[in-house]
């Protein structure tokens, strides 16, 4: 679900904190994806023209496969090095918020059986959004995948998105890739929105800076994860009757949540604050998310295992063989070359040897004329 809001409040307050690039601009980059977020969207996402899911002969799902492997092969093929973390378990204050969405997904069933002949396209695709359910399988399929790739992967203790958020402030990778605004919450400088997009749609690469975040919206750390909170997340439902405008100044004026909610019982406002509304625990989990410390995993880019890839992809799931083979290929001649350094670095480097050219070429004249002279002595 990530921040109701935060996105438009942002491009309002903080203009400077989204920029829009081409996914080329990212080449010689690292980045940390948030699996799990990748694999529930190519399992809406990616569909056969009737809007059904892609199957494999024996009936299984593969749309999540062909998600992972294709779009990968793009952001390798433009000079990125993605890697992925997949969510390990979930925080207690979460398990409650999906066995809800549990409970709802069981009753979009039941209206589309109820609706079928009634349905509008909007309303048809909104009632299959609500069904998706990543399963262990496909979890275990797209870890069997990456391997295969010589992508590297691992599993946070807990969230992705926080792993991922760790994984960039250690230093390890450029940026955080997901569609989640709480990657944010959990610290990552740079978070890279549409990254996994399909080239078709043509969306470029949204680029928030939370540093440039915080100083449009006037705020610190911990005012931005009250903030957050507020607005609805993942492990707290929004408080009716305070938007993203109200929350952002109800924050400025009264410091933090304990101070709005203050205001708000004092000022008699019409607003219900939930009964159970535990803003704290949210806020120990945002703050000191369970992850693994980003200086003890090191991650490794290895070449491909062409025919293992065949044999999963094109034996087990029915893709065709001459494009996986491609694929596969492209992926060995990437792994393969030497990565060149990124074009701000090469006219750095260059610009300093351009300067250093005169004083060599200055020392080059002086040695042939003293030379000159020694020969007319």
């Amino acid at each position: 679900m990530g921040i109701k809001g935060l996105t438009g409040l942002i491009s309002d307050e903080a203009p400077d904190a989204i920029k829009e690039h081409d996914i080329k601009t990212y080449f010689g980059r690292k980045v940390a994806i948030d699996a799990s977020m990748s694999l529930y969207q190519f399992l809406i996402a990616v569909r056969q023209s009737d809007g059904q899911q892609l199957m494999s002969e024996n009936g299984e799902t593969t749309s999540h496969l062909m998600g992972f492997f294709y779009r990968t092969l793009r952001m390798i093929d433009v000079g990125i090095k993605p890697m992925y973390v997949f969510d390990g378990k979930p925080p207690d204050l979460k398990a409650k918020v999906l066995q809800g969405r549990y409970g709802r997904r069981e009753e979009a069933r039941e209206e589309e059986e109820e609706e079928k002949d009634v349905a509008t396209e909007e309303r048809a695709d909104q009632l299959a959004r609500r069904q998706v359910k990543v399963t262990k399988q496909h979890n275990q399929e797209v870890r069997e995948l990456l391997k295969l790739m010589g992508i590297p992967c691992i599993t946070a203790p807990s969230e992705a998105e926080a792993q991922c958020a760790e994984l960039v402030k250690a230093g390890k990778v450029f940026a955080a890739g997901s569609e989640d605004m709480d990657t944010l919450t959990f610290g990552t400088p740079i978070l890279l929105k549409h990254l996994t997009f399909s080239e078709a749609k043509k969306m470029p690469v949204h680029e928030v800076n939370l540093a440039k975040a915080l100083e449009g919206l006037k705020m610190d750390v911990d005012q931005f994860t009250d903030l957050c909170i507020l607005l609805g997340c993942d492990y707290m439902e929004q408080i009716k009757g305070i938007g993203p405008k109200t929350a952002l100044k109800l924050l400025r004026e009264h410091d933090n949540i304990e101070g709005v909610l203050k205001h708000i019982k004092d000022s008699g406002k019409k607003i219900t604050v939930p009964e159970v509304w535990p803003f704290e625990e949210a806020r120990a989990i945002f703050k000191g998310p369970d992850v693994q410390k980003g200086d003890d995993l090191e991650l490794k880019w290895e070449a491909p295992d062409i025919e293992g890839l065949v044999n999963f992809l094109c034996g087990d799931k029915g893709f065709n063989e001459d494009r996986i083979r491609k694929g596969a290929e492209k992926l060995q001649k990437a792994i393969g070359q030497k990565q060149q350094g990124r074009l701000d670095n090469f006219f750095t480097v260059a610009s300093t040897k351009r300067k250093a050219e005169p004083e060599e070429d200055k020392k080059k004249g002086s040695n042939k004329k003293k030379a000159t002279a020694s020969k007319k002595k």
